[in-house]
């Protein structure tokens, strides 16, 4: 496995949400790299092997758990953590954030002092 970074990859398809999310984050001392699609993410993902990616389900281009499905199962990308963003809350949406190798989730949305509180956490684990 290749050596990760302790960068985040933020992919949010909206672009004020994500400048917001990019604020937040390097605000609090973290290296963000964004992505607004699901290529892009893909792509941002195995170029900059980043420790942890935030995930936005709801994409344009295919939906976000294709996208943590991909990273989870990849061999070379296998130690990157996925944390999805989401609106849906039910027990199935949960269930599937997981099966498709999701280690956490927030739901949308995201209380700024949760998400900063419980990032080392997540990064740790990674």
């Amino acid at each position: 496995m290749t050596n990760l970074s302790s960068a985040i990859l933020l992919v949010e398809d909206d672009p004020l949400l994500r400048h917001a999310f990019r604020l937040l984050l390097e605000d609090a001392g973290y290296e963000v790299h964004e992505a607004g699609t699901a290529a892009e993410a893909l792509d941002e993902a195995a170029a900059r092997m980043p420790a942890l990616v935030l995930l936005d389900l709801g994409l344009p281009d295919r939906p976000g758990l294709e996208v943590a499905r991909h990273i989870t199962s990849h061999p070379e990308m296998a130690g990157i953590r996925v944390v999805a963003l989401t609106g849906r809350v039910g027990a199935h949406d949960r269930d599937a954030c997981f099966e498709a190798g999701c280690s956490h989730f927030f739901t949308k949305p995201i209380e700024p002092r949760e998400l900063l509180r419980r990032l080392p956490e997540l990064l740790q684990q990674a």
